[in-house]
């Protein structure tokens, strides 16, 4: 359930612009400022290790990674997204998307030919089109079907039974989509012979509907499938198609365990593979299906408590014999450990280790791995490359803040991007050995103007339980320790989550500084990067240990001198908005102010995968559901305490449904409180309201706080 990121358009500008103008601003000209904040758009690493391609003023163009003159125009034209072919003779332009959920849309694309200009097809309406690896045959989705077709030619439906809330081929279901990240559920052969797809039968899934208005006379419902806490799930398929005999046959299912198959995809040997996780995510395989149709389980990880939610990019395949692991339950932290399919489950060795983890693989070639990795600091991200014997580890980034890294085919050169909690983005092209080769953008206009403006100092703060717990403050420009000044608290400190990081951001909170409020922040326990142990312990019981830390960080707050203690508020989205409720409800008038923005309220109204992996099933865990259930302790909102909720009405993730038993809670509790409803919005409420609701957060704050 992690919240796309806040800080957007409007926040940024905020920020530059003041707070005592935000009200008379345009969006356009906030927009304008924010764009100063320049990055590199729509790049794309191309084969040959030594070109890449960007997107900018309505083009495609190719650049040479150490010419800067070197650059030609591949396509100009209309597009949104684009992607090369396989064999880069073709671009795949998307066009008009529609969005669905988060992840999912419908979109218009158009494959054409590089070398005249030509459109070899186009498909209206159509979902998660790829390309076959010799980039003959083209795959896509259509209202619950899967799709190929020749290239240039008719199209043959791979499955017909796909129908809305009952079957789905090819694409994933509601909950695989938001809990998991993707939508593709299809994967061709590397000899492009073979497609394997996962098909969901979500036909016993219980539906949800919600209520749309979209300005018409008769509102209107929308139902889907959602499965909620404790309840049935998709039953998954992952099938085999034979493209020359059009022959079907199933791999595996999921019709007498109740498990998840989240990700599949194909060895360089060409064998295919597929995860398997148990329904209470607490193991987790890697299953080999091989060409005499037994299974052979390469990878396993067990915990008993949970195994976090892996990605395709979990194992990473070398050849056909070795892949890397990315594990945290051996050692207690996530680390790299190299295997062998004929050497059995257990690790061949440990590649990297210590008291800190590896966040990403980067790129792998014949002699070393290129990985992010949280040594230097769990707020810093830098990137590392170390060999297959785990020797010769070297840092290739030389700041201190966070990195991430664009690499180019073979990790000849790679694109760097850098921030820190002072410094805006700043693009660079590097070769391997981390040297400087030419400099992409440097943002030297925002970082002249953000000399004269506050950031993030971070510090340390220990619990009265003995907890130490990474925190930032940030205090106005004009502070002065002899003052006393109001704080607002902001925080997510949802399970491996971090919010404080040493990168570059900008929110609506930094109005808030430049109106004559500190803004603070913390990682209570449960959240990331510290260790498994300090994730975990918030197992089974969501809600608890958090609220617990986030008020002895505001108590902590109230006592230091240059503190209005009478002036505290807290604020909070999803997760956070969660927390945002736990925190003025428990903390027994200590806030003055609390926002909780699109909150889940109980979590059995939320969905299976990201609920029952942290709190365990609703059935055999029913005390870590309504202990910390904000709804079960609404008489407890202090009479001090100004309270706001905000909820979009058409948030598939978080149903207002929350929002509403919550104020259903407190009315029977006799509790006064402030709401605004968004009407017909999303989870992030981005792009009809994000202006609305950010200065409705700015005025409360300034009002009630």
């Amino acid at each position: 359930m992690k919240l796309s990121k806040l800080n957007i358009i409007l926040a940024a500008a905020l920020t530059l612009v003041g707070a005592n103008a935000f009200s008379q601003k345009t969006y356009s000209e906030l927009q304008q400022i924010s764009s100063l904040n320049r990055g590199v758009s729509g790049l794309r690493s191309m084969q040959d290790g030594e070109h890449y391609t960007v997107s900018r003023g309505g083009a495609i163009l190719r650049h040479s990674y150490t010419d800067k003159e070197l650059c030609d125009t591949l396509y100009k034209g209309r597009f949104a997204s684009y992607e090369f072919s396989p064999t880069e003779e073709m671009l795949i332009l998307g066009n008009n998307y529609r969005p669905i959920y988060r992840h999912s849309s419908t979109v218009d694309y158009q494959i054409v030919s590089l070398a005249d200009g030509k459109t070899i097809t186009e498909l209206k309406d159509v979902r998660d089109l790829t390309l076959s690896p010799d980039s003959k045959w083209v795959a896509y989705s259509k209202q619950n079907n899967l799709y190929i077709a020749a290239m240039g030619h008719e199209a043959t439906a791979i499955t017909n039974d796909g129908e809305w809330n009952k079957i789905i081929n090819g694409t994933a279901d509601w909950v695989y989509e938001e809990e998991y990240g993707f939508t593709q559920a299809y994967a061709f052969s590397p000899d492009s012979k073979q497609i394997a797809y996962l098909r969901f039968d979500e036909s016993q899934v219980p539906t949800f509907e919600m209520m749309r208005f979209d300005g018409k006379l008769y509102n209107e419902p929308y139902s889907f499938k959602y499965p909620k806490a404790g309840d049935k799930n998709s039953v998954v398929e992952l099938w085999l198609y034979d493209i020359a005999s059009g022959k079907k046959q199933m791999v595996a299912s999921g019709e007498e365990l109740d498990l998840y198959i989240p990700f599949i995809g194909w060895t360089p040997a060409g064998e295919l593979y597929y995860y398997s996780i148990d329904r209470k995510q607490r193991n987790f395989e890697v299953i080999l299906y091989k060409a005499d149709g037994s299974h052979q389980t390469i990878y396993k990880e067990s915990s008993p408590r949970y195994v976090e939610r892996p990605s395709l990019s979990t194992i990473r395949f070398i050849d056909g014999d070795r892949f890397i692991a990315q594990n945290e339950t051996i050692s207690g932290w996530n680390h790299l450990y190299l295997y062998s399919i004929k050497s059995g489950i257990e690790p061949l060795r440990a590649l990297t280790e210590g008291e800190w983890q590896v966040t990403s693989i980067v790129e792998t070639t014949d002699k070393n791995i290129y990985y992010i990795s949280t040594e230097s600091s769990p707020l810093r991200r830098n990137l590392y490359s170390i060999d297959y014997k785990g020797k010769n580890k070297r840092r290739l980034t030389e700041l201190e803040g966070t990195y991430s890294i664009s690499p180019s085919k073979g990790m000849k050169y790679y694109i760097s991007t850098f921030s820190s909690a002072s410094a805006p983005r700043s693009v660079e092209i590097r070769n391997a050995k981390g040297e400087l080769v030419r400099t992409l953008v440097e943002n030297n206009e925002l970082k002249k103007k953000m000399e004269s403006l506050p950031h993030k100092e971070f510090f340390t703060f220990t619990t009265e339980r003995g907890d130490k717990l990474n925190a930032y403050i940030i205090k106005p420009a004009d502070f002065d320790s002899n003052k006393k000044y109001p704080v607002l608290l902001t925080q997510y400190s949802g399970p491996g989550s971090q919010s404080v990081a040493d990168s570059f951001s900008l929110g609506w909170e930094n109005v808030m500084v430049g109106n004559g409020y500190i803004v603070v922040c913390c990682d209570g326990r449960g959240t990331g990067y510290m260790g498994e142990e300090f994730k975990k312990q918030t197992y089974g019981d969501l809600g608890r240990l958090e609220v617990e830390d986030q008020i002895s960080f505001a108590r902590y707050m109230a006592s230091q001198p240059y503190v209005d203690s009478s002036r505290i508020g807290i604020y909070g989205w999803s997760y956070g908005g969660f927390m945002a409720l736990g925190c003025a409800l428990k903390g027994d008038g200590l806030f003055k102010m609390a926002i909780a923005v699109a909150p889940v309220t109980s979590w059995r109204y939320y969905d299976t995968i990201y609920t029952e992996i942290y709190n365990d099933l609703p059935q055999d865990n029913p005390k870590g559901y309504d202990e910390n259930s904000p709804i079960n302790f609404a008489d407890k909102l202090h009479d001090r305490t100004r309270l706001l909720i905000m909820h979009g009405t058409a948030d598939d993730n978080v149903h207002v449904q929350n929002t509403m038993e919550m104020c259903h809670a407190l009315n029977r509790a006799g509790k006064q409180y402030d709401m605004m409803i968004y009407p017909d919005q999303n989870h992030s409420m981005y792009p009809a309201y994000a202006n609305n609701i950010r200065i409705k957060m700015i005025q409360y704050t300034l009002e009630n706080l």
